[in-house]
């Protein structure tokens, strides 16, 4: 046994949420000293029931932090979904093999139809996203893709199934900067209860997916759990202790870390979050005061009024506009959306809400050339 699996053994879920649930408010104080530079301690602490009475405290070392090291620019990107086919069965999903839904994959002629109505928008960065159905949409279609919108993107990122070390190294070379990839939750022992069926079942083989694409060399590797699943707190702590096993290990790489919380999706019970907007903040600002280079992005999961307010306190990157439905941005025909969007606001008028905090947005911020 090698690799983070073998660092993950080292602890159990008993003893992490034991740490982090007897942290003092001395506790805290030691981490809030440490800012940016803060130990897996230091950020059980920052995650404790706790740290709450210190959250504008914390909230305000994040900004210092944020404004320091990215200063006044918020990235903005769009999902673009590609299929909404799917091997799995996923208790929180609207893509899940069981959930009853008109499904579709999208052709070149539909893909490209997509990237006008994206482009439209002002879009330099693109995010693919899709169901894991290993057969219908793979390595081959993967790669059709991106050589399709390539010319009208310069950052293409991709949310989708695991793939092997090879497979993501083929998609370097065609040019994709960074890839998604969510635990869901770090509880392996009921992990299986959210992922009964399907090759998303196995927890190991997922565990070791940034470890895969940290030996092919992808330029970014983007973390997180679902938020609602186990206790944040305590899912959240094992995702920073991946974090830092990866960043050690595969130091030339940039990392980021997102925060989707579960929302509804058609055809599935309504979710208990089981985290607050409050609590949501206080995450948020602890992992910006455990690594000051985190990239820390917020989807259109989150309200507007709760997206605006936190983009001074540690959010780098945005999405906006987005259809979580395959085809959503160019057909009147939609597929069945893998979960319900809260900020429905154009993109336009999301980065006028940025402007308005004081904040530029930056629609593309870097190109790769051919030399």
């Amino acid at each position: 046994m090698d690799g983070f699996e073998h660092i993950f053994n080292k602890y159990t879920w008993e003893e992490i949420v034991d740490k982090i649930y007897s942290k003092t408010a001395f506790d805290v104080e030691k981490a809030l000293i440490n800012k940016g530079k803060n130990t897996l301690d230091d950020f059980a602490a920052l995650l404790s029931p706790t740290a709450a009475p210190f959250l504008e405290e914390m909230a305000a070392q994040s900004h210092e932090i944020t404004q320091k090291r990215f200063g006044n620019t918020v990235q903005m990107y769009i999902p673009m979904y590609l299929s909404n086919e799917c091997q799995n069965i996923c208790t929180y999903c609207g893509f899940s093999l069981d959930n009853k839904i008109r499904r579709t994959t999208l052709s070149d002629k539909q893909i490209l139809e997509e990237v006008k109505v994206i482009k439209s928008y002002g879009y330099g960065h693109i995010l693919l996203v899709s169901g894991e159905a290993h057969k219908t949409v793979g390595t081959d279609y993967f790669v059709n893709a991106i050589r399709l919108i390539k010319p009208y993107f310069s950052n293409i990122s991709m949310e989708v199934q695991p793939l092997g070390q090879a497979e993501y190294e083929t998609l370097a070379k065609e040019g994709v900067y960074s890839v998604l990839v969510y635990q869901e939750t770090y509880r392996k022992d009921n992990y299986k209860d959210y992922h009964p069926k399907g090759k998303k079942s196995n927890f190991l083989y997922r565990l070791a997916t940034p470890e895969r694409l940290g030996r092919a060399e992808i330029h970014k590797i983007g973390l997180g759990v679902l938020l609602g699943l186990e206790d944040w707190r305590v899912d959240s702590w094992f995702c920073a202790l991946h974090l830092d096993y990866l960043r050690r290990k595969y130091w030339k790489t940039k990392y980021s870390i997102s925060f989707p919380r579960l929302r509804p999706a058609m055809g599935l019970p309504a979710p208990d979050s089981h985290i607050t907007d409050k609590e949501l903040v206080q995450l948020i600002c602890a992992y910006r005061l455990f690594d000051e280079n985190i990239e820390l992005s917020l989807s259109t999961r989150e309200s507007a009024k709760f997206r605006d307010n936190v983009i001074s306190l540690g959010i780098t990157s945005i999405s906006a506009g987005s259809k979580t439905d395959p085809g959503g941005y160019a057909s009147n025909e939609h597929a069945l959306e893998q979960f319900e969007i809260d900020d429905t606001r154009s993109p336009a008028e999301v980065a006028n809400a940025i402007r308005n905090k004081g904040y530029e947005p930056v629609w593309k911020d870097w190109e790769m050339l051919s030399l």
